[in-house]
């Protein structure tokens, strides 16, 4: 009863909802660029690799005196260019979306690491810029701690919802992923349009990962990415391919790694710290297994599309 007692006193307090909406950032950006490259029929698992570029990308181009919103345009770049190379695997010569894609997330990791080493190949310490400020000129208090990558990503929420449902290229698109057949009888190109979906969606994935170089650290180091692309592929499930509960998955799990992290911190219980760090993952797949009962994917998810064939 006092761990249930310390857990609901700390999620009443400021502070925490701070932290939540600071964790759910990149989660919220790299989920919806997952959600339209899957609405469009194309699985893109190279995620966690492209968040991995995009960390080192933006951070490196602030560091070589870009302004920080044009280190988020070179992650962006990044982004999109590891995006086109997806989409030509899988998209025009219809390889295996699961192993193009596990591939990309190889190839864009160890290709940081690699520019990393190159970059600074005497330092221990990897070096710091000035991150993004916090916007104390919000009148909302969990607002104000934030950073502008943080209200672009809740932009993008709704933004994204109106393209996919109010325009008719969200229409196209999420006929790609249902049925590219009747993309085709329309006119319009279903390799066009699935390429768009996987190189937009990639630009976010990357900045997803500049979010934690230029906003949540000053720096970038191996390893920061930590699994938050795959946790962005179970989100979409978990949202049923929609941007408004793909937002509401990331603050759920965002929810559960803030309470992990100061479980640990106060020590509640006295338990291994190890259970506190499987708490989110372990309640995420919980949540996953009960949404995905009634999770109802994209027709032509994985499947790769030749013109003319039925």
């Amino acid at each position: 009863m006092d761990t249930l007692g310390s857990i609901l006193e700390m999620m009443a307090t400021l502070p925490f909802w701070v932290a939540v909406l600071r964790v759910a950032t990149p989660l919220i950006l790299g989920t919806l660029g997952v959600l339209l490259c899957e609405r469009a029929g194309v699985l893109n698992l190279g995620i966690e690799g492209l968040m991995v570029a995009g960390a080192f990308s933006g951070w490196l181009a602030v560091y070589l005196g870009l302004p920080l919103w044009g280190g988020v345009a070179v992650a962006a770049g990044v982004g999109a260019a590891f995006g086109l190379l997806h989409a030509g695997f899988t998209v025009l010569l219809a390889l295996s979306q699961h192993v193009a894609g596990l591939g990309l997330t190889l190839l864009a990791t160890a290709l940081s690491y690699f520019a990393y080493r190159v970059a600074f190949p005497k330092v221990n310490t990897p070096p710091t810029i000035r991150p993004f400020a916090t916007m104390d000129w919000l009148p909302i208090p969990v607002l104000q701690q934030q950073t502008p990558l943080t209200l672009l990503a809740l932009a993008l929420v709704p933004l994204i919802g109106w393209a996919l449902y109010r325009t008719p290229a969200g229409l196209a698109l999420r006929m790609a992923g249902e049925s590219p057949a009747a993309v085709e009888a329309q006119g319009i190109s279903v390799a066009r349009v699935r390429t768009a979906a996987v190189v937009a969606g990639s630009a976010l994935m990357g900045v997803a990962g500049a979010f934690l170089t230029l906003s949540a650290f000053d720096a970038f180091f191996f390893n920061m990415v930590n699994g938050r692309g795959w946790v962005c592929v179970a989100l979409v499930v978990f949202a049923g391919w929609r941007p408004g509960k793909a937002l509401l998955g990331a603050l759920l799990f965002a929810v559960f790694d803030a309470m992990q992290l100061r479980l640990q911190q106060a020590d509640a219980g006295g338990l291994p710290y190890q259970l506190y760090l499987m708490l989110p993952y372990a309640l995420a797949i919980a949540a996953l297994v009960i949404a995905s009962r009634r999770a109802s994917a994209p027709q032509a998810l994985m499947k790769p599309y030749i013109p003319g064939e039925r």
